[in-house]
């Protein structure tokens, strides 16, 4: 265990140096910053923590690979190559954080008090990176296994999740976990979303002549009315059973250029969140049969519909292999059986299980994800290690 307060040597010392107990390795991490670039313009990137994590896995005789399709935002993927004939598994955590502004202290600075690792990235999700590059550190170090171990250091999930895209390109395996911080409970399901822009076309003219203009915005009125009734029947229809119904809220409206003309435009930006069986085009319909109505109804009333970006919801096979595997030991180290849960928010299971590749989401104990401070709780972090070791040598023998 690290002291109280760390001294975390620089991240570019020699990975072979270093301990690889996971609280030892979550300080190196979170020491290194790996800001999304994307939300926030000159962010620092994952290039210096995937080369970090490049050195720290091939020093334990990982081959490493490096992929990097859109310059300065660097994925990796580390193989312990098998023996032959097993089931391979492929561990996934993004390396890249949200802001360092406005954080409680130094985001940089991994502190320990009352047996919490605190810092920017600690619970979402640098802890959950450690513990899977310890654990298959730990599962593979007295030889190879039957089936390969694959660990995915990936690139931009808190944004666009390019680096899993890119990953999925070039690698697949037979099962994955992903690390995602989730309280050591199953989570077999997430939200999807889609995002829609809604263009009202109104007619410019002087505010002195009514009879010339037409209010894109006011007709916009109508739209928002009708996108809030639209949630309230989604609320009162068909549930998930773990993630209820899904939600559509208008989240930007852009209109209007001063008082004395009637604006010709008004953009309305919308989000959709999706639950298993819903879909973007599904959604797309939903919306155009909303929009179609108020064509037919309201004078003058017309629209333009164009899609955003859209990510599928997530439903993981209970009784497949990799979940029975993961909650028998997830079990014993528990002396539970582990709470199944599922989340309102979007992540890489998604992708993966769009690959055909079966997944879970497994992680540690914390707290703080995106707020003012950050941590993670330390005896999960030992315990998740402890459960996807057992979890990779039972899986990939």
């Amino acid at each position: 265990m690290l002291p109280e307060t760390p001294s975390t040597p620089p991240a570019t010392a020699a990975p072979d140096t270093l301990d690889p107990e996971p609280g030892r390795l979550l300080a190196r991490l979170i020491s290194i910053d790996s800001v999304n670039p994307d939300l926030v313009p000159g962010g620092a990137g994952e290039t210096v923590i995937a080369d970090f994590c490049s050195q720290w896995l091939a020093a334990r005789g990982f081959e490493v690979h490096s992929l990097e399709k859109r310059p300065g935002r660097p994925s990796l993927v580390a193989i312990a190559r098998g023996t032959g004939g097993g089931r391979s598994l492929m561990l996934g955590g993004h390396l890249d954080t949200v802001s360092l502004a406005d954080y409680d202290g130094d985001p940089l600075d991994p502190r320990i008090h009352d047996g919490k690792m605190h810092g920017r990235g600690a619970f979402d999700m640098k802890g959950g990176i450690a513990a899977m590059m310890a654990a298959a550190a730990r599962a593979t170090a007295q030889g190879p296994l039957r089936g390969d171990v694959i660990v995915a250091c990936v690139a931009d999930e808190e944004h666009g999740s390019h680096g899993t895209a890119e990953v999925l390109e070039s690698f697949t395996a037979d099962a994955a976990i992903v690390t995602e911080p989730s309280h050591l409970q199953l989570t077999l399901a997430h939200k999807g979303f889609a995002w829609y822009d809604v263009e009202i076309e109104g007619r410019a003219a002087h505010g002195s002549r009514p009879e010339l203009g037409i209010d894109a915005i006011a007709k916009a009125g109508h739209f928002l009315v009708a996108l809030e009734e639209l949630g309230r029947r989604l609320a009162q229809g068909p549930a998930h059973p773990l993630l209820g119904a899904g939600t559509v809220h208008a989240s930007v409206i852009h209109g209007g250029q001063e008082p004395s003309t009637y604006p010709a435009h008004c953009r309305i930006t919308l989000e959709r969140r999706t639950v298993p069986g819903e879909s973007a085009d599904t959604v797309e319909r939903e919306l155009t049969d909303v929009l179609d109505h108020l064509a037919a109804t309201v004078p003058d009333f017309r629209y333009r519909l164009t899609p955003g970006l859209h990510r599928e919801p997530f439903q993981a096979d209970p009784d497949a292999p990799i979940v029975r595997t993961l909650t028998r030991h997830a079990e014993q180290a528990l002396g539970h059986p582990p709470v199944v849960r599922a989340e309102p928010f979007w992540t890489d299971c998604a992708l993966l299980d769009r690959a055909g590749i079966p997944c879970l989401l497994f992680g540690v104990d914390g707290a703080g994800a995106h707020a003012a401070t950050e941590y993670v709780d330390l005896a999960s972090l030992d315990r998740l290690t402890d459960i996807l070791t057992h979890t990779i040598a039972d899986f990939c023998s």
